[in-house]
């Protein structure tokens, strides 16, 4: 992967990435030690059925830091955030679903704890730079398409509501005390590394399990739902740009993809590409119904206008690397326990 010009600007710096053993936070640390002279630090609580995974990193552990630790525990927050750079706020529970049964939980982790980390800068780093991903979710059903970020905002989930409030303790930080935060609306991220143990997160990544396992897709309702993918290296690239750039400081920023897709037909994709698996409509179980947004798909024009961020990477190309990733590593992610601490302990845990 060629690396921008413009990331030189990391190197000699120190980076902190909370969530950085999942899906997105292990693919930027993998980044950043491709761009090199770059001191990487993990932090991930590697809680069950969150994403994290060891194998995410397992031949670049000898080139950054990690401590496997909840960003909520101020005695070990606090130290981490001091005389770090730039930090990139991965850490949340990611799953619409599993809010709505644990919403006290969800508060934990995607509220608490992000004022614990907050207060942590400015505590000890106050001018530190941060960038912390959200999602569209915080849209809800769209009035309009595509969505941008001038759309009212309607979580329809408690995962959206703590999200969003998430959202505006970075930005009351940035603009009360200095500390220098930019807040990512994400949308439908796919590619290598992401959770497939179970179907509670990405619908896309449920769909590749399926697909590669010569499995039924199964499609809620007419499966005419369409949304907007971007896959893992385009979303870093956004991140990066984000976190280098002084005129993304206090913004908020949708990411977004090339064109949408239903998501029947990126089942009959999958399909295609795998060779094998089928699919079936079936009714919407309730719990899902009741927080199911429809056709979204984002507009990403400010971030386009203020970073010269795009996706880049087709979806054919994306979703061909991401079946082959799954299928030369299977072992270390269909199960939900494949890759655990006491597996990997103190080998890849090093500063």
């Amino acid at each position: 992967m060629a690396v921008s010009k413009s990331f030189n600007e990391y190197n000699g710096r120190s980076v902190l990435i909370t969530g950085g053993l999942g899906f997105i936070g292990s693919n930027l640390a993998r980044r950043l030690v491709e761009i090199g002279g770059v001191r990487v630090t993990i932090v991930d609580a590697l809680l069950p059925d969150q994403g994290g995974n060891l194998f995410n990193i397992h031949d670049i552990k000898d080139r950054v830091a990690v401590h496997v630790a909840d960003i909520g525990d101020d005695s070990i927050i606090n130290h981490l955030v001091g005389g770090v750079d730039y930090i990139f706020n991965l850490a949340g529970n990611h799953s619409h679903l599993e809010s709505m049964v644990y919403p006290q939980r969800d508060l934990e982790l995607n509220c608490t704890a992000q004022l614990t980390l907050l207060e942590a800068c400015r505590n000890f780093n106050p001018h530190v730079k941060i960038v912390f991903t959200s999602t569209r979710q915080v849209y809800g059903k769209p009035v309009y398409l595509p969505v941008d970020e001038q759309h009212r905002i309607a979580p329809p989930d408690i995962n959206g509501i703590h999200k969003l409030a998430a959202e505006n303790y970075h930005l009351l930080y940035n603009h009360v005390y200095g500390t220098r935060a930019v807040c990512l609306r994400l949308t439908n991220t796919y590619g290598p590394r992401q959770l497939l143990s179970h179907n509670r997160q990405s619908f896309i990544a449920w769909f590749v399990r399926q697909a590669i396992d010569g499995g039924v897709i199964e499609l809620f309702g007419d499966g005419k739902q369409r949304r907007d993918l971007v896959y893992i290296d385009d979303a870093v690239e956004a991140l990066l740009l984000a976190g280098a750039s002084e005129a993304a400081e206090g913004e908020i920023f949708n990411l977004g993809g090339a064109e949408p897709i239903s998501l029947s037909e990126l089942a009959y994709e999958l399909i295609l590409l795998t060779g094998c698996g089928s699919v079936r409509s079936v009714p919407f179980p309730p719990e899902r119904q009741l927080i199911d947004i429809g056709n979204c798909y984002s507009s990403y024009r400010k971030i386009e206008t203020v970073l010269g961020w795009r996706p880049t990477t087709p979806r054919r190309t994306g979703l061909r690397r991401t079946i082959e990733f799954y299928q030369r590593n299977r072992a270390h992610y269909w199960s939900s326990n494949a890759d655990t601490l006491s597996r990997f302990n103190t080998a890849t845990q090093r500063g």
